[in-house]
Protein backbone atom coordinates (compact mmCIF):
# COMPACT_ATOMS: atom_id res chain seq x y z
CA UNK A 1 0.00 0.00 0.00
CA UNK A 2 1.27 3.14 -0.77
CA UNK A 3 1.27 6.61 1.74
CA UNK A 4 -1.24 8.12 -0.83
CA UNK A 5 -4.50 7.40 -2.31
CA UNK A 6 -4.82 10.39 -4.70
CA UNK A 7 -8.95 10.59 -3.63
CA UNK A 8 -8.15 14.34 -2.61
CA UNK A 9 -6.65 15.96 -5.54
CA UNK A 10 -9.68 17.08 -6.45
CA UNK A 11 -9.95 19.20 -2.90
CA UNK A 12 -12.97 16.72 -1.79
CA UNK A 13 -12.61 14.34 1.47
CA UNK A 14 -14.91 11.29 2.76
CA UNK A 15 -16.59 11.63 5.93
CA UNK A 16 -17.35 8.37 8.04
CA UNK A 17 -20.36 6.90 6.43
CA UNK A 18 -18.93 7.94 2.36
CA UNK A 19 -20.11 11.02 1.97
CA UNK A 20 -17.24 13.10 -0.17
CA UNK A 21 -17.47 16.92 0.96
CA UNK A 22 -14.80 20.06 0.02
CA UNK A 23 -11.64 20.20 2.21
CA UNK A 24 -13.21 23.65 3.05
CA UNK A 25 -16.12 22.17 4.28
CA UNK A 26 -16.99 23.77 7.76
CA UNK A 27 -17.56 19.78 9.29
CA UNK A 28 -13.75 19.25 7.67
CA UNK A 29 -12.73 22.73 9.33
CA UNK A 30 -13.63 21.51 12.59
CA UNK A 31 -11.90 17.94 12.44
CA UNK A 32 -8.74 19.63 10.83
CA UNK A 33 -8.13 22.00 13.63
CA UNK A 34 -9.13 19.61 16.48
CA UNK A 35 -6.38 17.72 14.50
CA UNK A 36 -4.31 20.35 14.78
CA UNK A 37 -4.93 20.61 18.36
CA UNK A 38 -3.67 17.53 18.74
CA UNK A 39 -0.40 17.82 17.25
CA UNK A 40 0.51 21.41 19.17
CA UNK A 41 -0.80 18.94 22.43
CA UNK A 42 1.85 16.53 20.97
CA UNK A 43 4.45 18.63 21.21
CA UNK A 44 3.98 19.83 24.24
CA UNK A 45 4.13 16.10 25.49
CA UNK A 46 7.22 15.52 24.21
CA UNK A 47 8.73 18.80 26.39
CA UNK A 48 7.05 18.28 29.47
CA UNK A 49 9.14 16.60 32.14
CA UNK A 50 6.06 15.91 34.77
CA UNK A 51 4.90 12.16 34.28
CA UNK A 52 1.85 13.05 35.79
CA UNK A 53 1.54 16.04 33.22
CA UNK A 54 2.39 13.58 30.59
CA UNK A 55 -0.29 11.00 31.53
CA UNK A 56 -3.17 14.26 31.41
CA UNK A 57 -1.86 14.93 27.82
CA UNK A 58 -1.89 11.61 26.43
CA UNK A 59 -5.20 10.88 27.42
CA UNK A 60 -6.22 14.32 26.36
CA UNK A 61 -4.81 13.29 22.57
CA UNK A 62 -6.78 9.89 22.57
CA UNK A 63 -10.21 12.22 23.33
CA UNK A 64 -9.18 14.18 20.40
CA UNK A 65 -8.93 10.86 18.36
CA UNK A 66 -12.05 10.36 19.94
CA UNK A 67 -13.61 14.01 18.73
CA UNK A 68 -12.01 14.30 15.79
CA UNK A 69 -13.69 11.07 14.17
CA UNK A 70 -16.99 12.31 15.83
CA UNK A 71 -16.64 15.61 14.26
CA UNK A 72 -15.77 13.65 10.76
CA UNK A 73 -19.58 12.03 10.85
CA UNK A 74 -22.99 13.04 10.52
CA UNK A 75 -24.77 11.94 13.78
CA UNK A 76 -27.18 9.95 11.82
CA UNK A 77 -24.76 8.24 10.06
CA UNK A 78 -21.96 5.64 10.88
CA UNK A 79 -21.53 4.02 14.45
CA UNK A 80 -18.67 5.73 15.80
CA UNK A 81 -17.26 6.72 19.45
CA UNK A 82 -18.59 10.37 20.64
CA UNK A 83 -16.94 12.40 23.19
CA UNK A 84 -19.71 11.92 26.07
CA UNK A 85 -20.38 13.81 29.60
CA UNK A 86 -17.99 11.44 30.91
CA UNK A 87 -15.34 12.78 28.96
CA UNK A 88 -16.01 16.78 30.04
CA UNK A 89 -16.50 15.48 33.83
CA UNK A 90 -13.06 14.19 33.39
CA UNK A 91 -11.45 17.19 32.38
CA UNK A 92 -13.24 18.99 35.42
CA UNK A 93 -12.26 16.69 37.60
CA UNK A 94 -8.48 16.89 36.81
CA UNK A 95 -8.71 21.01 36.66
CA UNK A 96 -10.10 21.42 40.08
CA UNK A 97 -7.22 19.21 41.25
CA UNK A 98 -4.47 21.21 39.27
CA UNK A 99 -6.18 24.95 40.09
CA UNK A 100 -6.34 24.46 43.63
CA UNK A 101 -2.29 24.51 43.48
CA UNK A 102 -2.02 28.07 41.79
CA UNK A 103 -1.89 30.87 42.86
CA UNK A 104 -5.24 33.47 42.52
CA UNK A 105 -4.66 35.74 39.42
CA UNK A 106 -5.47 39.17 39.81
CA UNK A 107 -4.79 40.35 36.17
CA UNK A 108 -4.40 38.49 32.86
CA UNK A 109 -1.55 36.97 32.48
CA UNK A 110 1.43 36.85 29.16
CA UNK A 111 0.88 33.93 27.51
CA UNK A 112 4.86 32.90 27.92
CA UNK A 113 6.38 31.01 30.77
CA UNK A 114 9.42 27.78 30.27
CA UNK A 115 9.22 26.30 27.10
CA UNK A 116 7.08 23.95 28.39
CA UNK A 117 4.63 26.98 29.66
CA UNK A 118 4.47 28.74 26.19
CA UNK A 119 3.98 25.47 24.13
CA UNK A 120 0.77 24.90 26.88
CA UNK A 121 -0.34 28.27 25.62
CA UNK A 122 0.36 27.80 22.16
CA UNK A 123 -2.14 24.27 22.97
CA UNK A 124 -4.84 26.60 24.46
CA UNK A 125 -4.57 29.65 21.44
CA UNK A 126 -5.26 26.48 18.89
CA UNK A 127 -7.82 25.04 21.38
CA UNK A 128 -9.80 28.07 21.42
CA UNK A 129 -9.75 28.03 17.20
CA UNK A 130 -10.71 24.78 17.52
CA UNK A 131 -14.02 25.72 19.36
CA UNK A 132 -14.41 28.30 17.11
CA UNK A 133 -14.60 26.05 14.14
CA UNK A 134 -17.11 23.63 15.69
CA UNK A 135 -19.00 26.56 17.31
CA UNK A 136 -19.51 27.74 13.63
CA UNK A 137 -20.26 24.03 12.27
CA UNK A 138 -23.09 23.41 15.00
CA UNK A 139 -24.64 26.63 13.50
CA UNK A 140 -25.26 24.98 10.40
CA UNK A 141 -25.18 21.43 11.15
CA UNK A 142 -26.28 18.88 13.59
CA UNK A 143 -23.32 17.65 16.26
CA UNK A 144 -22.67 15.94 19.19
CA UNK A 145 -23.78 18.95 22.52
CA UNK A 146 -20.77 17.55 24.32
CA UNK A 147 -18.25 18.56 21.50
CA UNK A 148 -18.37 22.46 22.34
CA UNK A 149 -18.48 21.94 26.04
CA UNK A 150 -15.28 19.47 25.82
CA UNK A 151 -12.66 21.80 23.98
CA UNK A 152 -14.27 24.54 26.30
CA UNK A 153 -13.20 22.37 29.19
CA UNK A 154 -9.93 21.70 27.55
CA UNK A 155 -9.00 25.25 27.08
CA UNK A 156 -8.99 26.19 30.57
CA UNK A 157 -7.03 22.51 31.70
CA UNK A 158 -4.53 23.66 28.85
CA UNK A 159 -4.36 27.31 30.77
CA UNK A 160 -4.05 25.71 34.17
CA UNK A 161 -1.40 23.08 33.06
CA UNK A 162 0.80 25.83 31.44
CA UNK A 163 0.77 27.96 34.91
CA UNK A 164 1.73 25.00 36.46
CA UNK A 165 4.20 24.58 34.49
CA UNK A 166 5.31 27.75 35.09
CA UNK A 167 5.66 27.53 38.47
CA UNK A 168 7.59 24.32 38.48
CA UNK A 169 10.11 25.78 36.02
CA UNK A 170 9.88 28.50 38.79
CA UNK A 171 9.34 31.09 36.03
CA UNK A 172 7.37 34.24 37.48
CA UNK A 173 4.07 34.72 35.87
CA UNK A 174 3.93 38.13 33.82
CA UNK A 175 0.74 40.00 34.37
CA UNK A 176 -0.73 42.35 31.25
CA UNK A 177 -0.36 45.60 32.47
CA UNK A 178 -1.92 48.47 30.19
CA UNK A 179 -0.89 52.32 29.83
Amino acid sequence: MKGYTKTGDRGETGLYGGARVGKENPRVEAYGAVDELNSQIGLARAIVKDAKTKKILKSVQEDLFTLGGDLASELVSANVPRIGKTHVDNLEKTIDSIHTGLKPLRRFILPTGSVTGAQLHVARAVCRRAERRIAALAKIEAINPEAIPYVNRLSSLLFDLARLANQRDKVKEEEWTHE
